[in-house]
């Protein structure tokens, strides 16, 4: 056995294909009219046709449960930043933010209340703290990372 992928439910599946298309650049690979998939590895499925699915009333599927997010990274996160000011609608959990390990990130909502994460990879935060005259050693024990690892990553 072999997992697929996650799936979102939506209400309007156009919108939210847009969404996705327009904000993160994604590209849908399979196209069924009432279920997409991404080229990021997961699908959005129309509400209407999941509640027929699983045998329930449209009414029962609920959203904003804030208890899952869809995570990417971006290799540029300040221009990622940027970007997003193009599409006012969005509703932010939090401004940028930065972990313990030092990696700054972002969540926001997609239009049907997913809760998305978008991340620094953890290259960049290792060439960023590397370029701010942090040490290798520094970095390790700053990220948590291997050495190996580290090395890798500011060469």
């Amino acid at each position: 056995m072999k997992f697929e992928a996650p799936m979102l439910v939506v209400n309007d599946i156009n919108h939210s294909r847009a969404f996705y298309c327009d904000v993160f650049g994604l590209e849908v690979v399979m196209d069924f009219g009432e279920n997409i998939t991404f080229n990021a590895g997961f699908s959005l499925q129309d509400k209407v046709l999941w509640a027929k699915f699983i045998h329930r009333d449209e009414k029962e599927i609920v959203y904003r449960g804030n208890d899952m997010e869809l995570y990417f990274e971006e290799e540029n996160l300040d221009e990622f930043l940027a970007h997003l000011k193009n599409f006012p609608e969005i509703e932010y959990l939090h401004d940028v933010e930065e972990a313990a390990w030092g990696q700054r990130s972002i969540r926001f909502y997609d239009p049907d209340y997913h809760i998305i994460e978008v991340g620094e990879s953890m290259a960049m935060v290792c060439r960023r703290f590397y370029d701010q005259g942090m040490t290798e050693a520094e970095i390790v024990e700053r990220t948590m990372m291997p050495e190996e690892v580290v090395k890798s990553f500011i060469k």
